[in-house]
């Protein structure tokens, strides 16, 4: 089945609604002419940690057509036209992570953490909106391409089972921030734009929950 993306022009405003795979094969060919993208979409970035602060990495399969085999932000994933920010990140993690999980506020958070059972459920807060975020994404053939997108980033906690959907990624590990951050260092070319972004600009979220 097809998805439908609301398109907004880089000034946020609403231009269209397009299947999802023709608004790809429409930006890359304007990024192949002009050397920019001047349409965005709306998605959802997520960053999960287990209770310890432990932060869930995703390996992107090397059959993705974009950052292939790169460690990335656990959950990544469009807002589909008609659908909220906050359900897509729900929704998301049913179908990619395969567990159930509920977006609160910042003082619902702060309350909930000391009676949630994390084994069962998971538990996010919005961290930021970014209506201008500018994703760099390498293609196969290493060419790279910077992405508009209307992004709301959230983070959050669960310590159950998790199994991510097959062809969306080769694997899964987790490390602490000050292991994610050596690594970074190290090795920064095993890691996507997108995570690089997200582990400098959000650390003070990336901690276990004992020092909320």
């Amino acid at each position: 089945m097809s998805e439908l993306l609301e398109i907004y022009d880089l000034h946020s405003n609403l231009i269209g609604i397009q299947e999802r795979k023709s608004f790809y094969t429409d930006i890359k060919e304007e990024f192949a002419t002009t050397g920019k993208i001047t349409k965005k979409v709306k998605r959802i970035t997520l960053l999960l940690m287990n209770s310890a602060g432990r932060i869930y990495l995703q390996k992107r399969s090397k059959i993705k057509n974009e950052n292939a085999g790169m460690y990335d932000k656990t959950v990544g994933g469009h807002v589909i036209a008609g659908d909220s920010f906050t359900m897509t990140v729900v929704k998301e993690c049913v179908e990619e992570l395969w567990f159930p999980a509920a977006v609160i506020t910042q003082k619902e958070f702060l309350r909930s953490i000391k009676v949630v059972n994390f084994e069962i459920i998971g538990l996010f807060r919005q961290i930021d909106y970014l209506s201008e975020f500018l994703s760099l994404r390498q293609l196969k053939n290493n060419w790279y391409i910077y992405q508009p997108y209307i992004t709301t980033m959230y983070c959050g906690y669960y310590d159950g089972a998790i199994k991510f959907k097959d062809g969306e990624a080769s694997g899964i590990e987790t490390v602490s921030l000050e292991e994610a951050k050596e690594e970074l260092h190290k090795y920064p070319e095993k890691f996507t734009e997108d995570l690089k972004f997200m582990i400098e600009k959000y650390e003070k979220y990336l901690i276990p929950i004992t020092k909320l």
